[in-house]
């Protein structure tokens, strides 16, 4: 209590967006980055390739790198920018981008890392990582082929499919149809 009596104070306070980073500048990663957007992410997407990686390309993108994805991922981590709420998605289906980055990322305290591919490129990709170091407990952690099963088929399915996944994860849900739920729907 001060002279005048006790001072009451509102503390409120206000986190930065989750991120999401997009590794790979292909057309589900524009889709991504408009979705991740609309969710409250703050989207990066990054790649080596400068003919790829522009803003006019990704003009929902809040930032877009050129840079090799591991590189920018381990400068983004020892600056202290990556957390739990950050989600990493690869897009890019290259060993040559795919391995590094994703040998980096199951090393840290992300929320999510995701990685597209077909089912034959998931199987090749583990080996490749294993190869790299990679544990199976840091495998285990990876969300790949990355999305839900929606059947989408164009980059804007795709995109949803992955998003749908990244929701369900932030809420610790499956990700099954609504209707087959039991419990709070919302909740």
């Amino acid at each position: 209590p001060g002279a005048a009596g006790p001072v009451r104070v509102l503390v409120r306070s206000y986190p930065p967006p989750p991120r999401l980073i997009v590794c790979g500048a292909i057309d589900v990663a524009a889709e991504l980055a408009r979705v991740g957007v609309v969710l409250g992410y703050r989207v990066t997407v990054c790649d080596a390739r400068p003919v790829f990686a522009t803003a006019r390309r990704f003009p929902q993108a809040q930032e877009v790198v050129v840079d090799w994805p591991h590189r920018y991922l381990a400068a983004e981590a020892a600056a202290g920018r990556l957390d739990g709420r950050t989600a990493v998605c690869v897009l890019t289906h290259d060993p040559r981008f795919d391995v590094p980055v994703l040998r980096l990322a199951l090393g840290l305290p992300l929320g999510f890392v995701g990685a597209m591919g077909s089912r034959r490129t998931h199987r090749d990709r583990l080996g490749r990582l294993r190869e790299a170091g990679v544990t199976d407990a840091e495998l285990a952690r990876l969300s790949s082929p990355v999305g839900l099963d929606v059947g989408g088929r164009d980059a804007a399915e795709v995109a949803v499919s992955i998003a749908a996944e990244l929701v369900a994860v932030r809420h610790g849900r499956a990700g099954g149809r609504l209707r087959d739920a039991t419990g709070d729907l919302h909740g």
